[in-house]
């Protein structure tokens, strides 16, 4: 048998800062020569298909936070790659990035707006609406937002036109949101009717724009992000469907869209830790590595590739068992209907060997 060791940190930067953990670098920028990007002195790869560039009075933390973010929205899962391989590609041809400013208007800001040329950008961040500690809340950390943006405009509306493009009559989504504003209106009404729940009301934000901004609305509420009384109450004006719960059942159209596994959008909201898995110290045996598919799923889920007796045992995020069984079969369908949405860790124990494989039940 020939076992292999992976040890923590031979591959990452790691940074535990406060609550947040991020096994991300930052790096020195690696395209000064870059039209528009020469100002940025912070650098963060994510994955090989995002980039966040940041000034150099931005600190540490938040530039890891924003490279943590779009870590986990694009391997919701967490375990070390793009859950979706399309979208990987998408992002890389067009080097999508996200740009961090010091405030608005810095020199940076406008040498940025005026020189770069590329396909990337589609949203910007500020220093003083960053909070590592607050990750998502609504006014006080824009940044899941900014990065939903970016990866839905640059990804998700071009590799699945059919289901996300924003121009009108086009698309899944424009036919789920015209619903959703009562109507289809190419620009802003004057008022919105009374059975709209998306009631955007700023002038300078065409059709694409109100189709981009509905579907950060929509992924957010899925993910529980807005689901508290201050937060519902404070964009009642522009959304209203603000729980899970709420937005499944007002806004069926989208919630059947951005839930299709076919799509693989991000389920699980962003807490600012990104540490993949696969990073950690793990001992696998090679000649009997099991199987688990879909890593995303509300049904079942199966483990094939089972050699021997193994116990498998499953816990949720904050380690409390919640299945426990021994298969002897080689393939094992482990029921997760009943589940409660969330991360969930399959042991798989056998006499010498484990394996951890993390899980997303939706």
């Amino acid at each position: 048998m020939k076992y292999s060791v992976l040890l923590f940190g031979v591959l990452w930067g790691f940074l535990s800062n406060g609550q947040n953990t991020v096994c991300l670098s930052i790096e020195n920028n690696p395209n000064t020569n870059v039209s528009g990007l020469s100002p940025f002195t912070k650098y963060v790869n994510v994955l090989d298909c995002f980039s966040v560039y940041a000034e150099s009075t931005i600190s540490d933390a938040k530039v890891l936070h924003a490279a943590a973010v779009a870590a986990e929205l694009l391997d919701n899962d967490e375990n070390g790659f793009v859950d979706d391989p399309a979208l990987k590609s998408a992002l890389q041809s067009s080097d999508a990035l996200i740009p961090i400013f010091s405030q608005e208007n810095s020199s940076t800001e406008n040498q940025f707006f005026t020189q770069y040329n590329g396909e990337g950008a589609a949203a910007v961040l500020y220093n003083n609406e960053m909070d590592p500690n607050q990750t998502g809340f609504w006014g006080s950390d824009a940044t899941v937002e900014e990065v939903i943006h970016v990866i839905n405009a640059i990804g998700h509306t071009s590799i699945y036109p059919n289901a996300f493009s924003i121009e009108p009559n086009s698309s899944l989504m424009s036919e789920a949101m015209d619903v959703a504003r009562g109507g289809q209106f190419l620009t802003v009404p004057n008022q919105y009717p009374i059975n709209a729940w998306y009631h955007y009301d700023d002038q300078t934000c065409d059709y694409g724009c109100m189709a981009i901004e509905y579907m950060y609305w929509s992924i957010v509420s899925w993910m529980g992000i807005l689901d508290d009384p201050s937060t519902c109450n404070g964009i009642a004006n522009e959304w209203e469907p603000c729980s899970p719960s709420l937005f499944e059942s007002t806004d069926i159209l989208m919630h059947a869209l951005i839930t299709d596994p076919q799509y693989q959008l991000p389920q699980l909201a962003p807490n600012g830790n990104y540490c993949p898995q696969n990073n950690g110290i793990s001992i696998e045996n090679n000649d009997s590595q099991s199987i688990v598919y879909p890593n995303t799923a509300n049904e079942i889920i199966h483990i094939t590739n089972i050699k021997g007796e193994t116990k498998i045992i499953v816990k949720d995020a904050t380690g409390k068992k919640v299945h426990e069984n021994t298969a002897y079969k080689t393939d094992y369908q482990l029921n997760v209907s009943k589940f409660s949405p969330g991360i969930y860790h399959i042991s798989l124990e056998r006499e010498i060997t484990s394996e951890v494989i993390k899980i997303i039940v939706y």
